[in-house]
């Protein structure tokens, strides 16, 4: 807020300098035309700054996104496993949940290193359409 602060108390003092408001101080900018220049050349500056900070975010956030992937990726597998060898001990131990299909299911291995490369081949082939062909596939995907 100090920055906001300072630029509002800036600006009031050069529009009451350039009204003529305070005696003894000559306007220096009687049309405020060097206040609009420095604040349009103020805001250029600004969100340019903004916008390096939001790609570098952003960038940041895309690394983040993919280690939590790995992650899960990692952790869905060693559940698996986990899965798997309460499943065979409640076989042997003749309970009779162990026979339900959905264990089945659950037991199945999600080899993280196929996933991955699943997304990454979605990925490139994202890349390589045109962009007016890219909104109809995610459009696609959406209703689906």
């Amino acid at each position: 807020m100090a920055f906001v602060w300072l630029h509002l108390a800036i600006c009031a003092i050069w529009v009451a300098i350039n009204l003529d408001w305070i005696p003894g101080l000559r306007p220096f900018d009687p049309t405020f035309v060097f206040l609009a220049t420095a604040a349009s050349v103020e805001a250029i500056f600004l969100s340019t700054f903004v916008l390096i900070t939001q790609n570098r975010m952003q960038v940041q956030a895309d690394k983040r996104a993919d280690l939590n992937l790995q992650i899960d990726l990692l952790a869905e597998h060693e559940i698996t496993q986990l899965v798997k060898m309460v499943a065979e001990m409640a076989r042997a131990m003749n309970v009779p949940s162990a026979q339900e299909p959905d264990l089945k299911e659950l037991e199945k291995d999600v080899r993280p290193e196929e996933v991955l490369e699943a997304l990454s081949a979605h990925e490139q082939k994202l890349r390589a359409k045109p962009k007016s062909e890219l909104a109809n596939s995610i459009k696609k995907e959406h209703d689906q």
